[in-house]
């Protein structure tokens, strides 16, 4: 079977079990803080499990792409190096949320593989939870049982709580779960070594392809299990495992998921792939992050410098770090594989065939920055080679951490000279770095503690600013220091941070005592709309009035709003490749980034700006459609965004049906004239073909208008007002610069001047012309000019001069060539150490180096050094 008919079989026979087929998750997560990416199955089902969301459907299957290269599933090192670990990967699932529970999945999954795909029974083993005494866990004497029925029992083998008790995280859903194995060893190793003995024992070759889990309890803060509502099933099977078992391959780069890719590198490279493992390696590494960098970018996530963008760049460039290095690929060639990748996920993750030329972009782009920084890289390890014996582990660290290098990457360049690296120092830095961005991070959160009774919520925020209520539950939690606390509502009007859209703030009044609680933001976990405090109110009875900030709200929605209409109109004057990338709406400011791969010209921003307010003028009336089907949305054109999880009821915003139509679930003004005036005030790059716009509107346009007519009449004012404003501006601009040109023809004239008085203070000592002294003159300029006008007119040069440019101590360093040369001399060494007197330093050439510092009192000492360096 090819992988499409295997994944395919996968869906056709759970449908056949009363299966809804629902599509995937993003692997970028939205609305939810304790993930940066889908890293299983399971997690968009997590408000389910919990029972904090309704079940539309209790049985449902999928393949949900995940990536792993973060936290607690981290992999990343391993890819490419082993045969089964990956970045991306497709975890084929089935759920029964409170349906069927051990007996169905455990019938099933046996029939699945037996029965469809034909696997050797005799390769199959299984194993079950043994229990835990300290958790006060039995023996899962019930999946025994069920499994007993199905294979022999010496193949059902118990498991500990590491393996065989699955959770998420340190809280949340989770139980026990029964692991299905597949020995792929030849008939005589199988012969010589029973598979059982080497379940779980990180042999390649025997391998978990399929995970049951029992979910029947959550996982308290402090370690407790508390049973779940409802039992529920949650399976997780590695897609690309389970094609190398039923393909009988011994690696998962040997499947048919993987070797078009590989060969085309292999194509590209030149380089047979089985001819070397270095080369085998970097083929796999590159063949595997493809596929994570181009979801990744297909579900929203640009690679960037922080947070999940920075995951992202990691991997890129640890694929091109390898294709340099082992495959000799010196100039883009990533990108290329992103047609191919398209074309193989067609009619399975249509997201990437949709959005195939962006991608290409967006990594050739990122190649051919990293390129130039690896070059970077390596050419400053080769000029710090020269002048030491040993790589420092700060040093090493720098090239990691700066230039992206792989340590096993500098290690193998100092090989090639005979260099050892600071191993040790490496780690230290690298421990401390992980320790900064782990405290950086860190949050925790305390367990729900329920006052009222869990019936859902509501959010009735799209029609009014306030609402009585109830407080359902509340937890603590503590980030960087600061504690704060979390409260759920039975009725909100607070919006929750969505869309781009910031989360309202406002207050609660107990309807009771009358005290007033500030609620400072509005987030939405796993469907939750939870509400953030500072202090908890004394008393959590009675109802509260919920009371959104109304003029911070107004002034949200004006820019919200604009946000449509300015994604239009770039359509309109762009082009229709114009897609929204991201954005943020608060009261302040609008932020909008597009896919579009060249700047936007001051032409086409006024284009812009004068469709948008012409629709701002029509005061068209919004047309909002609530709980429409997914589908029938699509169908009647509406905009949808690459990277969302829509839900199968969608809500349709509408500024004139031909104009702007989108899904959206933020909240918008109810005519466009509220918007008053809109004004870009910003156009910039934010990452490969992704440009940002920043606009303002409504209250802060007017404030900003006024503030410039003011500004504007203040400048007139002090020019005297004048007929002409901008000629008198442009007459003095030009009276500064000829100003300008002349102190600085001064100031050569001076420090030229000085020339002749320090050529008679040299000394001879040897061979070298030498002079060490402080000089009065204004700037480094000034210097750098007399420093040249001496080496061009004296042989033999060593020339040290010190200066003070208002307190801030400057040394520069001047040897001649041939000095230079002959007596191995090195102005950038040379300056390093003058300038630790002045408290500072610098560096530069072996000719030419100059060093700034703190303490201007140090120049003296620094000029009667630097003699020593020519005794």
């Amino acid at each position: 079977m090819t992988s499409r008919e295997i994944r395919q079989a996968f869906l056709d026979f759970f449908k056949s079990k009363g299966h809804q087929i629902v599509p995937s998750a993003p692997v970028v997560v939205k609305n939810d803080p304790t993930l940066m990416f889908t890293n299983a199955g399971m997690n968009q089902f997590k408000d389910l499990f919990l029972g904090e969301a309704a079940i539309k459907f209790p049985r449902v299957a999928d393949t949900q792409r995940c990536l792993r290269v973060s936290g607690k599933h981290n992999d990343l090192e391993e890819v490419g190096i082993d045969t089964y670990h990956h970045t991306l990967f497709e975890m084929l699932g089935n759920w029964s949320f409170g349906d069927y529970f051990k007996k169905e999945a455990i019938q099933w999954a046996w029939e699945l593989f037996t029965d469809v795909y034909q696997l050797d029974q005799d390769r199959l083993y299984v194993t079950i939870f043994e229990g835990d005494d300290s958790e006060g866990l039995a023996k899962d004497t019930e999946a025994y049982d069920f499994w007993k029925a199905l294979i022999a029992e010496d193949r059902i083998l118990l498991g500990n709580k590491k393996d065989n008790f699955w959770e998420m995280g340190e809280t949340g859903p989770c139980g026990p779960c029964s692991e299905i194995h597949y020995d792929m060893r030849t008939d005589q190793e199988r012969q010589e070594v029973s598979g059982q003995s080497l379940v779980n024992a990180d042999h390649p070759q025997v391998i978990e392809v399929w995970n049951l889990v029992f979910m029947q309890f959550n996982r308290l803060k402090d370690g407790s299990l508390q049973p779940l509502p409802a039992k529920h099933v949650d399976t997780g099977m590695g897609f690309e495992r389970l094609v190398r078992s039923i393909q009988g391959k011994t690696s998962n780069y040997d499947t048919d998921v993987f070797q078009p890719t590989i060969q085309f590198i292999s194509q590209k490279a030149g380089i047979a792939y089985g001819a070397d493992e270095k080369t085998d390696i970097a083929m796999r590494v590159v063949a595997d992050h493809i596929r994570a960098i181009s979801f990744a970018i297909a579900d929203g996530q640009l690679p960037s410098n922080n947070k999940a963008g920075y995951v992202i760049r990691r991997i890129l460039r640890r694929a091109v770090r390898y294709a340099y290095t082992f495959l000799n690929f010196k100039a883009p060639f990533i990108n290329e594989l992103v047609p191919l990748l398209a074309a193989q996920f067609d009619g399975v993750f249509n997201e990437l065939k949709a959005q195939e030329s962006f991608v290409q972009k967006v990594i050739l782009e990122e190649e051919v920055s990293f390129l130039r920084t690896l070059v970077t890289g390596v050419q400053r390890f080769e000029n710090y080679a020269e002048a030491n014996t040993t790589i420092a582990g700060d040093f090493a660290f720098e090239l990691y951490d700066t230039y992206g290098f792989p340590i096993d990457l500098t290690e193998l360049l100092a090989r090639e000279k005979n260099l050892s690296v600071d191993m040790v120092g490496f780690n230290e830095a690298l421990q401390i770095q992980k320790e900064r961005s782990r405290a950086a991070t860190a949050i925790d959160t305390g367990d729900w503690i329920l006052v009222n009774e869990d019936e859902g919520f509501e959010f009735v925020g799209y029609d009014t600013l306030t609402a009585k209520t109830e407080i359902v539950k509340y937890r603590k939690v503590s980030a960087k220091g600061k504690d704060q606390f979390q409260l759920v509502l039975s009725v909100t009007p607070f919006y929750a941070e969505g869309g781009g859209q910031i989360g309202d703030t406002g207050v609660l009044v107990s309807d009771v005592s009358g005290e007033k609680i500030y609620i400072t933001d509005t987030k939405k976990e796993n469907g939750l709309f939870v509400h953030f405090i500072d202090t908890l109110p004394q008393s959590f009875e009675g109802l509260f009035i919920a009371q959104v900030d109304q003029a911070k709200r107004v002034d949200t929605e004006n820019n919200h709003s604009a946000t449509h209409l300015l994604h239009a109109a770039l359509k309109q004057v762009l082009g229709d490749h114009v897609n929204q990338k991201g954005s943020l709406v608060n009261a302040d400011v609008l932020r909008f980034d597009i896919s579009h791969f060249s700047k936007v010209t001051d032409q086409e921003i006024k284009q812009v700006e004068d469709i948008v307010n012409t629709k701002i003028r029509e005061n068209i009336v919004l047309k909002e459609e609530r709980n429409i089907p997914y589908q029938q949305a699509l169908d009647s054109g509406v905009t949808a965004l690459f990277g969302e999880k829509y839900g199968d009821y969608v809500r349709v915003i509408t500024f004139d049906d031909t104009f702007s139509k989108e899904l959206c679930g933020g909240t918008h003004v109810k005519a466009t004239g509220q918007i008053g005036f809109f004004k870009i005030t910003s156009e910039s790059a934010v990452a490969a073909g992704v440009r940002r716009i920043e606009a303002i509107t409504g209250t802060r346009s007017a404030s900003v208008i006024r503030e410039h007519f003011e500004l504007v009449d203040q400048i007139k004012g002090l020019l005297n007002n004048p007929k002409d404003f901008v000629a008198a501006m442009g007459k003095l601009v030009e009276e500064n610069g000829a100003l300008k040109k002349e102190i600085e023809k001064t100031i050569i004239e001076k420090s030229l001047a000085l020339k002749s008085d320090l050529e008679s203070k040299l000394q001879q000592v040897g061979d070298v012309n030498f002079l060490a002294t402080v000089v009065d003159l204004p700037n480094a300029e000034a210097v750098k000019t007399l420093a040249y006008a001496l080496k061009g007119a004296v042989d033999n040069l060593f020339l040290v001069i010190g200066a003070d440019f208002d307190g801030k101590p400057s040394l520069t360093v001047v040897i001649s060539d041939e000095l230079a040369k002959s007596r191995g001399l090195n102005a950038g060494h040379i300056i390093r150490d003058l300038a630790k007197d002045i408290q500072g330093g610098g560096g530069g050439q072996p000719f030419f180096a100059t060093a700034g510092g703190k303490d201007s009192a140090g120049l003296a000492t620094a000029i009667d050094r630097a003699i020593e360096f020519i005794k």
